[in-house]
């Protein structure tokens, strides 16, 4: 098992940038695929995207991709989420999830380890 911790979440303007960490501790990161996902007010947790274990391939949702990057770096047990261009629909409570093995999936409910959260809300 894997402990994570978000961070770096905050209220800011459409159109600027802003980047989430997760830090790792437990068991080596590099055996686990990893991923964000956000969950709006009122509605289901979304899958953002996800990078698999030794960071080489990476996947987003069609409502991210050009705008976030999710770069790992396993000798310092830490994940991010690199935000640009923030709209409205960005606003949520962003978590990190891990899972033993290789990236197969995006489904949420494969992923075991989770995080607290952090908020970001983006304002017009």
């Amino acid at each position: 098992q894997v402990q994570l911790v978000e961070s770096g979440g905050g209220l800011v303007q459409a159109g600027a940038s802003l980047r989430l960490s997760c830090a790792a501790s437990g068991r080596a990161s590099s055996a686990y695929s990893m991923a964000w996902f956000r969950q709006a007010p009122r509605k289901g947790r979304e899958f953002v995207a996800g990078i698999t274990r030794a960071g080489r391939g990476t996947n987003y949702a069609d409502s991210v991709k050009g705008r976030f990057t999710i770069p790992r770096d396993n000798a310092k047990n830490t994940l991010w989420l690199e935000m640009n261009s923030l709209k409205p629909e960005d606003t949520a409570t962003y978590y990190c999830a891990a899972r033993p093995g290789p990236y197969t999936t995006s489904d949420e409910t494969t992923f075991g380890s989770w995080g607290q959260g952090t908020q970001v809300t983006v304002s017009s």
